[in-house]
């Protein structure tokens, strides 16, 4: 099998409802492989520029335009470039190689769907600025930044997350959450923002009456946030475009005047799971994973701290089958979220055998896979073997981009036995086909209390105090 000419490799542990898988990172090792044994390769460096101007650079080899597996080049250039961008993300992307290819790379980002979604994403709605490939030699240096990230545990603190299918909020004084709540909310394809606003508002002042001062509000959620401001976020895709640039772009900025410009942080939830598992494990290195309606991502650096890295994984390839299942927004195939997620479960079910309606919305499936897994039922095992398999050549090809010593995994599709049977079969995967990894990476799941209030403590904890 291959995809535009790059050989795609069958993984020696098959996930067992997807035979068809073919994992990212195993066609990566295999073609650079193949190019390590020419005796002449070409050399490309591609980089990413931020609009705070950080730049992160990839160097990589690729076949001679000459040679007959030249044809592969162009999938494999353009997968890694789809992975950087929602991973480390960026507005304008620097090509050192063939021009040819890179007119390539300018068409595919201008003419295709699936590239114009990502140059609109990263170019108009995260770092508003035109986005655009530069084919050049002189790619600016390297440049990176990264900061502490919360840990401020003093005085009385509201932390709140905002899931796809419920809210939670805690009030937590010097550390020690003393409420929590948890909130069904169903925020997607809301057309209002005021459903929204009234739902953070009604959930900040419940936590806010066991406090008796509220010094510091921190909050996570799904999407891209920049200084408090929504770039992009799944919870407000049913609002117009237009009320979005109006009433969401500003909303937390507009509530943190509500509560009297309090110390106040909002950022990615992927980015508070990574938090959360670094304070409660005493380690640093985490990839956070966090397998709910959606896929999110967070990342703490071996030193504690994050960068502005976007982290975003549900848009990030792990599969490289052209036919595999395209991600619902951005139409693209093989993208995290329909591997690591609500989604993955709804995927896997007619494969399964288990009988569960398929006009159930998304939450209730899994609940009725999660009956199935207590039940013994094989098909709910298999759902949860596949997923198993797909974490662990994730978190192989996760690696080859981010120094990991940790990866926490939670979310509702890792509640219960089905959670213990993904770690299962994700270690398996690495003992089997990264035996070098299998021994420097370690997977965690939460315990009760950190399930309970690890990510309410840790987004309690984003904004320093004022004295």
């Amino acid at each position: 099998m291959n995809n535009n000419g790059l050989p795609l490799i069958a993984p020696k542990v098959v996930p067992v409802l997807d035979p068809d898988f073919r994992p990212a990172v195993l066609a990566n090792r295999e073609f650079q492989r193949q190019v390590h044994i020419l005796p002449k390769r070409l050399p490309v460096t591609l980089a990413l520029e931020q609009a705070d101007g950080s730049v992160f650079h990839f160097a990589t080899e690729i076949f001679p335009e000459e040679h007959p597996q030249a044809i592969a080049n162009f999938t494999y250039l353009e997968r890694i470039l789809k992975f950087m961008l929602w991973g480390w993300g960026g507005f304008r992307v620097y090509f050192n190689g063939p021009k040819s290819l890179g007119e390539k790379l300018k068409a595919h980002f201008a003419e295709t769907a699936t590239g114009k979604f990502d140059a609109d994403m990263m170019g108009n709605r995260i770092y508003e600025r035109p986005f655009a490939v530069v084919i050049t030699p002189n790619i600016p240096p390297a440049k990176a930044s990264s900061a502490p990230l919360g840990r401020h545990l003093e005085g009385g603190r509201i932390g709140f997350d905002l899931g796809g299918s419920d809210r939670k909020a805690a009030a937590v004084i010097d550390g020690n959450v003393v409420f929590s709540e948890e909130i069904i909310w169903d925020p997607y394809m809301q057309p209002d923002p005021q459903y929204h606003l009234d739902g953070v508002m009604d959930s900040l002042r419940k936590a806010a009456s066991h406090l008796p001062k509220v010094d510091a509000i921190g909050g996570s959620a799904a999407g891209v946030y920049v200084n408090n401001r929504v770039k992009v976020a799944s919870l407000f895709r049913g609002v117009p475009k237009d009320v979005f640039e109006k009433r969401v772009k500003e909303m937390f900025l507009d509530i943190k005047k509500q509560w009297n410009n309090v110390p106040f942080e909002i950022v990615n939830d992927g980015e508070v799971t990574a938090l959360a598992g670094s304070m409660s494990l005493n380690e640093n290195a985490v990839l956070g994973i966090a397998m709910g309606t959606s896929q999110a991502g967070g990342y703490v650096t071996p030193e504690g701290n994050i960068t502005s890295w976007l982290n975003e994984l549900a848009f990030m390839p792990v599969d490289y089958n052209p036919n595999a299942a395209r991600d619902e927004w951005s139409g693209d195939y093989g993208c995290g979220v329909q591997y690591f997620s609500q989604q993955a479960v709804g995927k896997l079910i007619p494969a399964s055998g288990l009988e569960i309606d398929p006009k159930l919305g998304l939450p209730e499936k899994l609940k009725a896979v999660q009956k199935a897994m207590e039940k013994n039922e094989k098909g709910a095992s298999k759902i949860y073997e596949t997923i198993g398999v797909y974490l662990g050549y994730a978190v192989a090809h996760y690696a080859d981009f981010y120094p990991l010593r940790n990866v926490l995994n939670l979310g509702r599709v890792m509640t219960g036995q089905g959670g213990d049977l993904i770690l299962e079969k994700a270690k398996q995967v690495l003992r089997t086909e990264f035996p070098e990894l299998s021994q420097s990476i370690r997977f965690h799941v939460p315990d009760e209390k950190d399930k309970r209030h690890g990510q309410a403590i840790a987004a309690a904890s984003l904004p320093k105090r004022s004295l």
